[in-house]
């Protein structure tokens, strides 16, 4: 989450005319993040967050995020719901970008990721794939091994300003993970974001998912293994075989990996690091001025994607 465009009173006073929601109480930014423009919306009928869709997300998008949040909540995964306008849509354009409220999760994300809260992602994650199911709606995935080499092109030029010798390695990292890049795995909705600031908790409990603005119909197992990489990884940058272990199983207790996923683990785990670095190493190069937040370091990701390209096999994540 993030803020990006700034919203005045009499736009916030136009655009909230359209819902029956009540009378507002407080408006304030959400600084956290890299992509939309956050709020938290207060009304004397409870709490919302809108949201100002900038950067990578389509607008044409958009009936496929808020399609799929509403088929989701209908069977039984707790994210937030699209609130329809008085004219049925849900969403409607503020200050030149496309916008839409949805209904406030209660809970926390963890600051300190303990070996519970991988457990609860992994059985979460397997809830979601399996509710994802009869959504008719489908979406390509725009950050998928597809979209690395033009995010690689552009960063290249300025990549070893960055980190001494990053371009190279780079550029050879990808070449064999789309190499190796596995076909005709089990696939389906994936969130394909699920960190663990989109993760609520009350009394150690997922509580919800949040942020399905890369949701895309891609492999499951890859889904897992950006989990793998977000939940699982020490400060230190060492991999927790412990964490790894009981996220992978709480996944499997719900929906078992096919032998082929398994296998695939590895290069999934280094598609899924390439492509956070790739995308972090974006923003600190391009980083727009004014945002009130702050581009996250990539090099968290190249020390991630080091360790999956010696992985030998699913064994070294705790299967």
């Amino acid at each position: 989450m993030a803020v990006y465009t700034e919203v005045s009173d009499e736009a916030l006073a136009a655009f909230l005319a359209h819902y029956d929601i009540g009378a507002l109480v407080s408006f304030k930014g959400i600084a956290e993040g890299v992509e939309n423009s956050n709020f938290l919306l207060v009304t004397d009928r409870g709490p919302y967050i809108l949201t100002l869709y900038e950067k990578r997300v389509d607008p044409a998008d958009l009936p496929y995020f808020l399609g799929l949040m509403q088929h989701l909540a209908k069977h039984g995964v707790t994210c937030p719901l699209p609130v329809a306008c008085r004219d049925g849509a849900l969403a409607r354009e503020l200050c030149g970008r496309p916008a839409a409220i949805v209904t406030f999760l209660p809970g926390v994300w963890p600051r300190r990721i303990r070996n519970e809260h991988c457990a609860g992602v992994g059985a979460a994650l397997a809830q979601l794939h399996e509710a994802g199911a009869g959504f008719a709606l489908r979406r390509a995935n725009a950050l998928g091994p597809a979209g690395w080499r033009p995010l690689l092109d552009r960063c290249l030029p300025r990549a070893d300003t960055v980190r001494e010798g990053l371009a190279a390695e780079l550029e050879a990292a990808l070449g064999a993970i789309l190499a190796l890049w596995p076909s005709g795995l089990p696939a389906g909705h994936i969130h394909a974001d699920l960190f663990p600031d989109n993760v609520f908790f009350l009394n150690e409990r997922v509580s919800g998912l949040i942020d399905f603005y890369f949701a895309c119909t891609d492999l499951y197992a890859y889904d897992l293994a950006v989990c793998l990489n977000a939940w699982c990884f020490e400060a230190d940058g060492s991999f927790n075989v412990t964490k790894g272990r009981l996220m992978i199983a709480a996944y499997e207790a719900k929906r078992p990996l096919s032998a082929a996923e398994a296998e695939a683990l590895p290069t999934l785990c280094a598609g899924a690091a390439i492509r956070f670095l790739l995308t972090r190493l974006h923003d600190w190069l391009h980083h727009p001025p004014g945002a009130f937040v702050t581009p996250k370091d990539p090099l968290e990701y190249l020390r991630k994607l080091r360790f999956h390209r010696t992985v030998r096999g699913a064994a070294d994540y705790g299967r």
